[in-house]
């Protein structure tokens, strides 16, 4: 079970994106006068893009806080699709927020896919990552802020259960071929997740209920994906009431 310290139940998804907002915005400022730049791994999904277009939002309280010529953005999962497709998550982040604000295109790590395979557009972003990062094996990505979704069986990105990319520790980045979806996806992996300063989950709607009670809220069962997400740096959960609706009484007070 996690503690409550790490868990933040708020009203409404309005809520939730405020709170992540805010959480981006200031990991942005701490990491920019620490280090000089802020590097963020973006997740997709409808729960962060109203998060996004908050930041985006030149009259909400974050723009102008952003040096956003010091931030790069990357991606924890994408589709294999064009990056004009509509389910693709570069598409989805650059309509939300990229598009609004003044990142360098240079900054915009997005996951290429315009490959023959998703093996080789996974080698591919590994190499990028590699390079952005300035490493050498046996270095591995330090992400400022890793924004991460839940689905509702409890994956997280492109790692669902019972998919081989559970056990993956090998690579930065994988290129499974989720059987429920019949489709291939590229994600980046548990080490890479969990070599991050900062985790925060995003977690909206009724149908989450289930699952997260079962990570959050029920021994031995965060062997689902979702809850193998174990970060050197800080873990917070940002929920709305809706997903926090099967959660003991306990545990939902202390996070409130």
């Amino acid at each position: 079970m996690i503690d409550s310290m790490n868990m933040h139940i708020v009203s409404d998804l309005d809520a939730l994106a405020f709170e992540a907002a805010e959480l981006f915005a200031s990991q942005a400022e701490v990491s920019i006068q620490e280090r000089g730049r802020f590097m963020v791994a973006l997740a997709g999904g409808v729960t962060p893009s109203a998060a996004y277009r908050l930041l985006a939002n030149q009259s909400a309280p974050y723009y102008k806080r952003i040096a956003w010529e010091k931030v790069h953005i990357f991606f924890g999962d994408e589709r294999f699709v064009p990056a004009a497709h509509h389910d693709s998550n570069y598409r989805m982040a650059t309509e939300t927020l990229l598009s609004h604000v003044p990142i360098p295109k240079s900054n915009i790590h997005r996951i290429v896919t315009e490959y023959d395979n998703a093996d080789l557009a996974a080698q591919a972003y590994a190499r990028e990552l590699g390079m952005a990062f300035g490493l050498t094996p046996p270095g591995m990505p330090r992400f400022d802020l890793v924004l991460l979704g839940m689905s509702s069986d409890g994956g997280t990105a492109s790692i669902f259960p019972g998919e081989n990319t559970v056990g993956e520790w090998r690579t930065w980045v994988a290129a499974p071929f989720v059987v429920k979806l019949g489709a291939y996806r590229l994600t980046l992996t548990f080490p890479v997740f969990d070599n991050a300063r900062y985790v925060a989950f995003l977690v909206s709607g009724q149908k989450k209920a289930t699952a997260l009670a079962r990570i959050l809220g029920t021994p031995g069962h965060a062997w689902l994906p979702a809850g193998q997400v174990r970060p050197q740096g800080k873990l917070l959960w940002i929920i709305d009431r809706d997903a926090a609706a099967e959660l003991p009484t306990r545990i939902a007070n202390a996070g409130s």
